[in-house]
């Protein structure tokens, strides 16, 4: 019998402010909102140097998902008949057994500790888990595969 996984407590660095406050399944591209991050934990050095980046990796908590409505078992994305079932790590959806959401996102400008975003799929009001410089050196080196279901789902998310 394995070990039993420890739990872990985060605090959230920051929170999403501005941009949609209501979750929209396409149509990101543009979108902008503030990242704002949390001045009584961070001073402007937390984000020194980050300005020389395009775009970010930003963790976030889905927290408007009610912990009883995740869903584990496979199932179409987005309820689509014509796609084929598929386990809940195996997509990107909200209802996730820990809730967190994964985006990368355009960084627009740096204010202090204000992270003016584009194209973050996240709402206003999101708690903030972490925030990464996107690096080009982190994509894979092999060829991306993926099933043609996952192309058309994502087909108008970014437009």
């Amino acid at each position: 019998m394995p070990a039993e996984i420890p739990e872990f407590l985060v605090h959230p660095i920051g929170t999403v402010i501005g941009g949609r406050d209501e979750w929209v399944e396409d149509d990101w591209y543009g979108v902008t909102a503030t990242l704002r991050l949390d001045a009584s934990r961070f001073g402007t050095g937390a984000v020194q140097g980050l300005e020389d980046f395009s775009h970010l990796e930003v963790v976030f908590l889905f927290d408007r998902v009610d912990p009883a409505k995740i869903r584990t078992e496979p199932r179409p994305a987005r309820g689509n008949p014509e796609w084929p079932p598929v386990g809940v790590f195996a997509g990107h959806g909200p209802f996730r057994p820990n809730r967190l959401g994964v985006s990368r996102c355009r960084l627009l400008k740096v204010d202090g500790l204000d992270l003016h975003v584009a194209d973050l799929d996240a709402l206003d009001g999101t708690p903030v888990l972490d925030v990464k410089p996107y690096m080009r050196e982190f994509e894979p080196v092999d060829p991306v595969t993926q099933p043609r279901w996952s192309r058309e789902l994502m087909a108008g998310y970014y437009r």
